[in-house]
Formats: structure tokens, sequence, C-alpha cells
């Protein structure tokens, strides 16, 4: 697999609710991959630049779980922001089967793309959100 395209497939699931994996992935992950790394939590550092081009300054620090799995051949590596354990572990196994190129078209139709779609419709949500609290200021100019 290329490498922008398990990009987009680990961020998808990184950022998909839990809830919305546990319903697609289960039926095809292997009853007892071999754990590489099970779920663990840590702190990783955050870092910024002014303006987005500027020098880096260290924002702060957030919490990520990961975890590492083996499914036969391929091995799958899964992060997620926050302590969910189980999230990263699903994300791993994810990770794993989608490198095998004969389920990797089926997987991406089947877990991906459902999941790409529902999480551009919360995006377009949240942004119609913003956009109804939006105000407009404008200065008069008075007349001297």
């Amino acid at each position: 697999m290329d490498t922008s395209t398990r990009q987009r497939c680990l961020s998808v699931l990184a950022n998909s609710p839990i809830e919305r994996l546990l319903e697609l992935l289960p039926p095809a992950l292997p009853p007892a991959p071999r754990w590489l790394r099970r779920a663990e939590t840590g702190l990783m550092m955050l870092q910024g630049r002014s303006g987005g081009t500027g020098a880096r300054f260290n924002l702060g620090e957030i919490s990520v779980s990961r975890a590492s799995c083996q499914i036969g051949d391929h091995i799958g590596h899964g992060w997620v922001r926050g302590g969910d354990g189980r999230h990263a572990e699903l994300i791993a196994q994810a990770d794993a089967l989608l490198q095998d190129p004969a389920r990797r078209d089926v997987l991406i139709r089947e877990w991906i793309s459902p999941l790409e779609t529902e999480l551009a419709e919360r995006r377009a949500a949240r942004s119609r959100e913003a956009a109804a609290s939006k105000v407009e200021f404008f200065t008069m100019v008075r007349g001297e």
C-alpha cells in the first residue's frame, strides 16, 4: 500500500468514533492477532508555529494511545488521541489487514469509504454551526 493511502486510512480510523469501528471491524478481524505492543497510553508534546510558518514552539502535551500487532506477514500500528487503548488496538488490527493486497480493496470499500463519508458529514455540520454564529463587525465613518 502506498504511503498516502495508508496515512488516509489511519487518519479516518483514528478520527472515527470507536462505536462505529466496533460495528464495522469485528467480523473481519482474526480471533487472536500476535501483539507486538499491547495498547499503552502516554504523552506527546504538541508543537506549533506562529502563523503556521514561524519558529516552532512547544504548545502543550496530549495523551495518546498506541498499539502494534502482526497478522500473517503484515504489521499494523494504531495511534489515537486520548486514553482509549481498545481504539488503538482496533486501528492496529485494521492497519495490518489493510496491508494485505488480497483484502485491501474490499476493506477500503466496506470500512474506509463509509467512515470517510461520515467524517465529512460531521465536519460539514460543524462548519455550518460555526458559520451560523459568525458575527460581522463594521465601522461607520463619521462625517468630520
